[in-house]
């Protein structure tokens, strides 16, 4: 096991600013710079090396710290670090690599969910990642582990999924059921059974991207529900909303209760589903983008004030905003605002990755992990007018995949540079 420990270097990575943003649709960006009020300050950097990292997810005092794939896909799994000690992080396992497990050479795993459990089928804390192929012939699917000691991870079960692996997935515990829900891009095109191999084309729906799975019992996972918006409302996988004309779902959050699911179906926008039944997810309605919104690729969600706030990001330079709804009634959700960056922070570079990755929510305050533009946390305890708080830049080169706000401290991943703990707090002098 290796400590890190922040170094007085790491200190010239802070950027602060604190301002108001322009909040209403349609309204320009800018401001004023008011006095700095908060900051983020650093309190451990690790460079795991060997290649790119991606999503972060915290749980007890641990973070787990998932890989992308790159030009090497390097099949590096997931890196849990004991961070109880924010300052002084110490990695103590990896699990779903191919150091680990051979047979995930050739696979990535972007996001992992952990969940603590108590079901007849299991008691302890449940690691779920998804995986992907980089290459044909590998595995494709979902990987379960037991982390209940995080230092001692326990594969449960490698469960398959065609035509793809998960790209995201979310995890959640409804009383003593736990249940699965994933992210499986064009699947509802790719498993159509009249596609056409040239064109990819087809006019039946298959297997939809969105499905749940009971994973009560982890060692058997269970499909008990699915839905598709080819099937269900007529959209079209490569005939969707906006510039990209493309649908599919890219990503999946539920609310606390698993009554509600809000699926990020890019160019159809989010997509809001009763799914007090998994076994027969109901449509409610979805967000439409407004005048001021170029393009969709709707990418991720996070909710706000007990689930009647909604939290839309994009991942594209051209939608390179996140939007705020109101889904009090989710037959009808109501933009509310967009949360632009004022003309004095420079606008990032958008030639690798652009647009706004992942939002995340404590309490009345957002944290996005922005790519280029680092961390960004928003004031949102009035949500039609969210004000900008602080920007953390890792340098050089950011590319901020992944943040995680915790009571005491913030998570953040960065492709480039690994794992940053941060602290939110008043600015001082």
């Amino acid at each position: 096991m290796t400590r890190f420990r922040t170094t007085g270097a790491l200190a010239a990575a802070v950027i602060f600013v604190a301002t108001s943003v322009a909040a209403s649709r349609g309204a320009s960006p800018g401001g004023q710079l008011a006095a700095p009020r908060y900051q983020l300050q650093i309190l451990a950097h690790v460079d795991p090396g060997g290649g790119e990292s991606a999503d972060v997810f915290g749980h007890r005092g641990f973070a787990y710290l998932s890989s992308y794939r790159g030009s090497a896909c390097s099949a590096q799994g997931v890196r849990v670090y004991d961070v109880r000690s924010p300052r002084s992080p110490t990695l103590v396992s990896t699990f779903a690599n191919k150091e680990s497990d051979p047979s995930l050479v050739g696979t990535d795993t972007q996001k992992t969910i952990v969940r603590s459990v108590n079901t007849p089928g299991f008691k302890g804390d449940l690691a779920v990642t998804g995986i992907q192929a980089c290459r044909s012939g590998v595995f494709q699917g979902f990987g379960i582990y037991d982390v209940t000691n995080p230092a001692q991870p326990k594969k449960l079960v490698l469960f398959r999924t065609d035509p793809a692996g998960l790209h995201e997935l979310w995890l959640q515990v409804r009383e003593k059921r736990v249940y699965l829900y994933t992210a499986i891009p064009f699947s509802e095109l790719l498993t159509a059974p009249d596609l056409d191999a040239k064109t990819r084309d087809a006019t039946k729906p298959g297997e939809p991207d969105f499905r749940i799975y009971d994973v009560s019992n982890p060692r058997r996972p269970v499909k008990v529900g699915e839905w598709g918006a080819w099937k269900a409302l007529g959209i079209y996988p490569r005939t969707g909303i906006g510039i990209g004309k493309s649908t599919f779902v890219h990503s999946v959050v539920t609310n606390g209760a698993a009554t509600r699911a809000y699926l990020s179906y890019w160019d159809a926008a989010t997509v809001i589903l009763d799914i007090s039944n998994p076994a027969k997810p109901r449509f409610l309605g979805r967000t439409t983008f407004g005048a001021t919104q170029t393009e969709g690729d709707a990418h991720s969600a996070a909710l706000a004030k007990n689930g009647k706030i909604l939290i839309e990001t994009h991942e594209s330079p051209r939608a390179n905003f996140p939007a705020i709804y109101d889904i009090s009634n989710p037959r009808r959700p109501r933009h509310i605002a967009d949360f632009r960056l004022p003309a004095s922070i420079p606008a990032a570079d958008q030639s690798v990755f652009g647009g706004v990755h992942d939002p995340k929510v404590l309490g009345s305050r957002a944290f996005f992990s922005w790519y280029g533009q680092g961390v960004i946390v928003a004031d949102i305890s009035r949500p039609s007018k969210p004000r900008l708080l602080t920007q953390f830049l890792p340098s050089p080169n950011p590319r901020v995949w992944g943040v995680f706000p915790e009571p005491g401290y913030v998570l953040a991943s960065d492709m480039n540079s690994g794992l940053w703990i941060l602290r939110l707090r008043k600015a001082t002098g």
